[in-house]
């Protein structure tokens, strides 16, 4: 599992662009706390000299599934969640983690950690009731 700001990062796909060479269905790993993305480790390699080459070659965009057999199962098997997972879940899961690891804090007295871990619930319970007002409001 990859972790950002103490939440696991959730695994999806995207384009990101390399120069002027957009690449796209790239394996990405972006944080639900902060909105950081990266390219999952298992492919970065494959990504960078991927990105290398076509911006060599002057290539305006490519698929990163072109060139790259592993499947999505296999890269993401690692990912507590998926983009294509409900949202509204994947919020409550996040906070679910962050509860447990507030109670371990608390027994190891990190007062640090336990308030990075309050943080990054009062932002994701704010993103529950967003996707509890919107699912009532529809």
């Amino acid at each position: 599992m990859s972790y950002c700001c103490g939440a696991s990062m959730v695994g999806t796909k995207g384009t990101l662009k390399h120069y002027r060479t957009q690449v796209h269905n790239v394996p990405l790993l972006f944080c639900p706390v902060c909105r950081r993305i990266e390219v999952h480790y298992k492919v970065e390699n494959e990504y960078e000299i991927l990105a290398e080459y076509a911006h060599g070659d002057g290539a305006s965009e490519i698929d990163f599934q072109d060139y790259v057999m592993e499947d999505d199962d296999t890269i993401f098997e690692n990912c507590v969640n998926r983009e294509s997972e409900d949202a509204f879940e994947i919020v409550k899961r996040q906070i679910d983690m962050s509860l447990d690891l507030l109670m371990v804090a608390k027994q190891m007295n990190d007062e640090k950690w336990q308030g990075e871990l309050k943080r990054r619930l009062a932002v994701m319970s704010q993103r529950r009731s967003r996707f509890q007002h919107n699912k009532s409001g529809s």
